[in-house]
């Protein structure tokens, strides 16, 4: 039997032992909170979910407080409301007043507990230390000033993505967040995936933005500017567009880049599959040498520097493709510089994706050939949404256009790679193919499609067995790699992607990253799949024509210069 509670005079049950705001939730009651987060231990430190207990003097926090008896509660009684309003305007005294500037205005919880609350006015004045903002990083700033000292970040970075970045630092008055000894955020361990800049309700944390750059490009007559854009990108930036989420636009993003000036409009999932046959090749090298520890990926760049800073025993097992958007952009430079279109050209690469650390990556010495970059700018998804609002176009007046030839794909192969387990589901249908010279049935790899965040499943192959295992969150993945070095599993083939649920949920997507909002983008990439004719990389006639008449074969000389690359230990102030 539940315990009997009374809120706002509607009777509902709880479990004993859950908090009251959990016991809220589950009742379809709404509850105005901070610095709780789901799935992690409650801190009770923004005080904004207080309710009024019968019984109790003080007011008690929701999201810390146990049930362990009936009770009788109010949740937006008068005294509550005041508790709360006072509490954000304490934190209105010393916020600054730039909402109309900020990165982000409209989607700010500070700004939208203000408009709930009726607050209109600074009533409380607040002393405002000068705070330089850090924009070291190519991929996140930090902007001190407006830091609430919720404490997301600091948890996220810490029990989500095991990294510790940031933490707390002095106490009292003078209590803020910062890196190991108040260092720039590129002297520290900061991986960029940007899970910190999503979880932060005001704009202490935001992106570092590209498009603007673009105009010196878009329109000049001796450049070709190419563009090319993610998986998760089509399916996601519907929800900041007015698209029902989980909306594909990618047809229609492909009118409206070709619109805005982009001269070749392409797809990343090219990239994708070829990184697919590549790894196909890599993986049988590595069984045929006997390891007795996994291939593991290498396309998820937040994962690859963790790996360097943490696990440098491990990157003789890490693949060494470059990320599908890296093996996109070589080839794409390559292609253009040879033939008549781009000569006489300047190439300029943009990427559009829903990953944070792909702006960091872009940035990799080993990533530079003779000083230049690969891809010259990235955007993220929110970007892509504020680049197509800007160009006054009228989506419903487009007619929705295929990607440039030659580097998109017919196959689903490539788009899977925006999910989490997507990689490796596509990688051994080619292993599988490979093996036994037939193509093996999409359904049969189920098991990994299911909501967690470590998957493995061992597939059959002929006489072979492939034992493949799948997990996103890098602390799940520190997690699973423990185990592994330690024999208590076994496994041939491991992705691994640092973000929950992998790109789909990426530090550049859509902000509020909701759990219904994750689950409806990975539906999408999956219905994808589902509804395509042509399922595997190597299947791809447009694939096949790229390997025939330049790549030559998977592993030969070409593909190693544009596909290939190395990792080494990486040493950081931590």
């Amino acid at each position: 039997m539940g315990i009997k509670l009374e809120i706002n005079g509607r009777n509902i049950e709880a479990e004993k032992g859950e908090t009251i705001l959990s016991a809220l939730n589950r009742n379809g009651m709404h509850v105005p909170t901070i610095c709780s987060m789901k799935d992690l231990s409650p801190s009770g430190a923004c005080r904004m979910c207080v309710v009024e207990v019968e019984g109790r003097d003080n007011l008690v926090p929701s999201c810390s407080f146990p049930i362990e008896e009936p009770m009788k509660i109010k949740t937006h009684s008068p005294r509550v409301l005041r508790a709360r309003k006072t509490n954000v305007e304490l934190l209105l005294s010393n916020h600054p007043d730039d909402c109309l500037y900020c990165e982000r205005n409209g989607s700010c919880e500070l700004q939208s507990l203000s408009e709930d609350l009726n607050i209109r006015e600074r009533r409380i004045p607040g002393k405002r230390s000068p705070q330089k903002i850090d924009k070291s990083s190519p991929a996140i700033i930090r902007d001190p000033s407006k830091c609430i000292l919720c404490g997301r970040c600091v948890r996220i970075c810490e029990e989500i993505m095991s990294t510790s970045t940031l933490d707390f630092a002095h106490r009292g008055n003078e209590l803020k967040i910062s890196t190991t000894l108040a260092k720039p955020l590129n002297y520290s361990n900061c991986t960029s995936c940007g899970q910190c800049l999503v979880a932060c309700p005001t704009g202490a944390l935001i992106e570092h933005v590209q498009f603007p750059e673009l105009e010196a490009h878009i329109h000049a007559p001796d450049k070709l500017v190419m563009v090319q854009y993610s998986p998760a990108v089509a399916v996601s930036v519907a929800e900041l567009l007015g698209y029902k989420p989980g909306t594909d636009l990618s047809g229609i993003i492909n009118a409206v880049l070709r619109r805005y000036g982009f001269d070749k409009v392409f797809e990343t999932s090219f990239g994708a599959d070829l990184m697919i046959i590549e790894q196909a090749r890599i993986y049988q090298e590595h069984k045929d040498l006997g390891h007795d520890f996994p291939l593991i990926t290498s396309s998820c760049p937040a994962w690859i520097h963790y790996a360097e800073q943490y696990y440098p025993e491990l990157l003789p097992f890490l693949s060494p493709l470059k990320s599908p958007q890296q093996m996109a952009g070589a080839l794409m430079r390559k292609w253009f510089n040879e033939t008549g279109e781009g000569k006489g050209k300047e190439l300029i690469s943009v990427l559009i994706s829903s990953c944070l650390a792909a702006k960091t990556e872009a940035r990799r010495v080993e990533l530079i050939p003779a000083g230049l970059p690969v891809i010259d700018l990235v955007l993220s998804t929110r970007e892509l949404a504020r680049m197509i609002k800007l160009s006054g176009l009228d989506l419903e007046q487009l007619e929705p256009e295929l990607p440039d030839a030659p580097f998109y794909s017919t196959a689903s192969a490539g788009k899977l790679c925006g999910v989490a387990g997507g990689e490796a589901e596509a990688t051994v249908r080619t292993i599988y193919a490979q093996i036994t010279s037939t193509e093996m049935p999409p359904s049969k790899l189920h098991r990994v499609r299911i909501n967690k965040s470590f998957r493995e499943m061992t597939v059959k192959a002929g006489k072979s067995e492939i034992r493949m295992g799948t997990v996103s969150g890098l602390s799940n993945a520190v997690a699973l790699i423990e185990e592994l070095k330690m024999g208590k599993r076994n496994m041939d083939f491991l992705e691994v992607m640092a973000c929950p649920d992998g790109c789909i949920n990426g530090g550049g997507q859509p902000i509020p990253a909701e759990e219904k909002l994750i689950r409806t983008r990975t539906k999408a990439v999956y219905d994808l799949d589902n509804g395509s004719k042509l399922h595997t990389a190597h299947g791809c006639k447009l694939v096949q024509e790229i390997y025939r008449d330049k790549l030559k074969e998977p592993g030969g000389e070409l593909s190693r210069e544009l596909f290939y690359t190395s990792y080494s230990k990486r040493e950081v102030l931590l």
